[in-house]
């Protein structure tokens, strides 16, 4: 018997343990959206893999069960009993949720900063200020007029600058997540077409982004034509980004004192201290009463340092935004990076309400600052006093990017899987001009892009400001057009007393529609770059139209619903989202598949 337990003990060390397979999806718990790239383990071994795109994941354990562990950076771990279930779906907790709970045990000042606060104080804080916000809403916006039809004959030209920001998109999306519709002047809709990524071609010449056009009927309007523009970057590796040179400017003041504020804040930094490399370097200053700096420039491999620095921050205090960015630029020049990117991230509620705090100020500062070669990105985050409009106006004088961040899902999109974009500069002072061929064209309307449109003069003047172009990012316009021999009417304008306008007889033999022309510069300096497209109508029904094309009129149709355009016509919730549901694609990320939920739950919302 002795010899035979022996050798059952020998052949079970050659034979692994019996395995089965346990599968299941991992969600965020407060928006049901798939989480990729989270770690899966078996407790106490090293089993592990990762879900995919879509969240899915399936990994091996042994038949006497044990527990899985699920980490995620930016959400509480969770460790889950396997049980007899093949099949284990996991909803995850953002950390935040858990952030909010954790009372400050010290109290203390770094550079003038509180960074602790009692936890009696940071209650009563807390209860004060969300009570006060409660009754009182004093977010802003800039007032949007809607682009009209102009006459193509009376105004052939439009001109415009580039748009790479996404804000209004994840903006409204907060709105709409709380049961409410967003204000009208906060749906900017080129910001909600260029929040996604398109399938356009990568550029192969001399030049840094490819262009694509295509043209077919305009979804809501079948008298009219819809004309889409592309701009897809070129994509630059990591390795091969310059080096950084970057200051977090961080709010800390009393109004960040909430859980979709400064915990989310330091939840989204942390992601991108994870992207830094060695020759990147990062200094942290914050502001409230005062300005003050907890963490001198810092080489990207001590990301143990810098992410100390971000855990210690606690909110208290008013808005010294002014003295806050007059530090940073000081910080930034310091240590100027000559051919790297020098810039400056804020990160705020866009509460400036001590110090220097006019928008005017703020620009000159901020425009002053970028012709050194330092750029300001900024990051907005929180409702109720939330300052749009202050935090657009940064950014665009700043030469830098703003997107909005409602949840650690929007922080991993804008600083991880976006790192390129957002951060490098492929191409500076991007426009485009477009002439219309009167003789094809009677009017024609730009979508969207009411903040960027230039005079036609400034499109040949180097020395005007435009947007910049970032590493992979892609850039989408559209213009709705009556053509020629369309009963379709627009505010017409009186005949001209002292000239006649003269079409071009050559015009009317002509295939195009319109010119597209393009102007940029190198990062590096030097004059602008001149590019000429023209465009042809080939008649392309809707149905054979790119996913691109239904994709980007599906969401400029969603905005003019939300922004109660006179020009949307019958078109409603339910075509849209069947314009979109046709065009969604491969959608890995499942950006699109948010668009079309959002969607089809603000229609249920506005049918009641």
């Amino acid at each position: 018997m002795v010899m035979m337990m022996m050798l059952a003990l020998v052949l079970a060390s050659f034979y692994p343990a019996p395995e089965r397979t346990i599968t299941g999806v991992i969600t965020d718990v407060s928006t049901g959206s798939p989480l990729p790239g989270v770690a899966v383990t078996l407790k106490g071994t090293l089993v592990g893999v990762t879900s995919d795109s879509v969240g899915a994941y399936r990994i091996a354990v042994p038949n006497e069960g044990g527990k899985l562990v699920f980490r995620y950076v930016g959400y509480a771990t969770r460790e889950v009993t396997i049980g007899t279930k093949d099949r284990i779906d996991v909803a995850m907790i953002a950390e935040i949720a858990q952030l909010q709970e954790l009372a400050p045990a010290l109290q203390g000042r770094v550079a003038g900063i509180m960074i602790r606060g009692t936890n009696s104080q940071s209650r009563f804080a807390r209860g004060y200020d969300m009570e006060r916000r409660q009754s009182w809403n004093t977010e802003e916006y800039d007032g949007i007029t809607e682009n009209i039809f102009h006459s193509a004959l009376r105004k052939p030209l439009s001109t415009f600058s580039i748009d790479v920001d996404a804000a209004s998109y994840s903006n409204i999306r907060r709105f709409i997540n709380n049961g409410q519709r967003p204000p009208r002047d906060a749906v900017r809709i080129e910001e909600m077409i260029n929040y996604f990524n398109y399938d356009y071609p990568e550029p192969s010449g001399e030049h840094p982004f490819t262009i694509i056009t295509e043209i077919s009927r305009a979804p809501w309007n079948e008298a009219h034509k819809l004309v889409h523009i592309g701009l897809q970057g070129k994509h630059i590796p990591t390795e091969n980004l310059p080096p950084s040179n970057l200051v977090f400017l961080l709010d800390v003041s009393g109004s960040m004192d909430e859980p979709n504020k400064l915990p989310l804040l330091k939840a989204s930094f942390r992601l991108l201290t994870e992207q830094l490399r060695e020759q990147d370097r990062v200094a942290i200053v914050v502001y409230a009463g005062a300005a003050g700096m907890v963490l001198d420039s810092t080489p990207g491999s001590e990301k143990r340092a810098i992410l100390d620095a971000l855990e210690r921050l606690e909110a208290g205090g008013s808005t010294a935004g002014g003295a806050g960015l007059r530090l940073a630029y000081q910080i930034a020049k310091e240590n100027f990076k000559e051919g790297g990117n020098n810039r400056i991230i804020l990160a705020t509620d866009g509460d400036f309400n001590v110090g220097e705090s006019s928008n005017a100020a703020m620009e000159r500062l901020v425009e002053s600052k970028r012709h050194e070669g330092i750029y300001l990105s900024v990051l907005g985050f929180g409702m109720g006093n939330y300052k749009d409009s202050k935090m657009e106006t940064l950014a665009d004088k700043g030469n830098g990017n703003y997107a909005y961040i409602d949840n650690i899902q929007e922080a991993r999109k804008v600083l991880v899987s976006e790192f390129g974009g957002t951060l490098f500069t492929i191409a500076r002072d991007v426009k485009l001009q477009v002439e219309f061929n009167p003789a094809k064209v009677k009017a024609y309307r730009l979508i969207g892009y009411e903040n960027r449109l230039l005079r036609d003069e400034d499109f040949n003047d180097d020395k005007k400001d435009a947007g910049d172009l970032g590493s992979g990012h892609t850039v989408t316009a559209l213009y709705e057009i009556i053509p020629v021999g369309s009963d379709s009417k627009f505010s017409p304008v009186d005949d001209l007393k002292y000239q006649k306008s003269v079409v071009n007889p050559e015009a009317a033999h002509s295939h195009e529609l319109m010119t597209i022309k393009f102007r940029y510069k190198d990062p590096s300096g030097g004059p602008s770059r001149l590019i000429v497209h023209a465009l042809r109508d080939d008649d392309v029904p809707l149905g054979r139209t790119s996913d691109n094309f239904r994709w980007s009129a599906a969401v400029a149709s969603f905005g003019m619903l939300l922004r109660e355009s006179e020009f949307i016509g019958d078109f409603a919730y339910d075509d849209v989202l069947a314009l979109a549901e046709g065009a969604q694609g491969a959608d890995e990320k499942r950006y699109r598949a948010g668009f079309i939920d959002m969607v089809r739950s603000f229609g249920l919302m506005a049918k009641r």
